[in-house]
């Protein structure tokens, strides 16, 4: 299994340095919750950004700020928008084989995703969570991220 902690480290160190506005490892944490995974929710005074895979291929990486608890927490596990990671598996025809249906896409995320989380101080800025957010998607591009009519 591939070290993506140290990856996203990396990435946010070098990306953030060579701007010149260095995001300090003090200030974040990796957390790789695994496969399968249970979710934890985002603790006071944080913002994150969450990514999930499936057989080391991105699916979804998105940021919650810190006001955002339910979105980092339970929001993609749910079919309540289009742009879930529910509502999107649910709609791929690749995935045909697991059968994934509205009845078990929560628990099938819960058991067959690997979530990494990065939980940052909010003292950061909403900037640095867009920053290595875009930083992520341009590294992983992951499967369920914008149009496909505009890859």
């Amino acid at each position: 299994m591939i070290d993506y902690t140290l990856e996203y480290n990396s990435l946010i160190q070098k990306a953030s340095s060579s701007i010149g506005k260095d995001i300090l490892p003090d200030k974040y944490e990796i957390i790789d919750l695994g496969v399968p995974h249970k979710p934890k929710g985002l603790p006071i005074g944080r913002m994150g950004i969450y990514t999930f895979s499936f057989n080391d291929r991105f699916l979804k990486i998105g940021k919650a700020g810190e006001n955002s608890g339910p979105r980092f927490l339970s929001q993609h596990y749910n079919l309540s928008s289009n742009s879930t990671l529910a509502a999107s598996l649910i709609r791929d025809d690749e995935l045909c084989e697991f059968n994934i249906s509205k009845m078990n896409v929560k628990a099938w995320i819960k058991a067959n995703c690997r979530r990494i989380d990065i939980v940052m101080d909010s003292s950061v800025g909403v900037f640095a969570l867009g920053f290595i957010e875009a930083l992520l998607h341009y590294a992983y591009e992951p499967k369920y991220e914008g149009f496909i009519s505009q890859r």
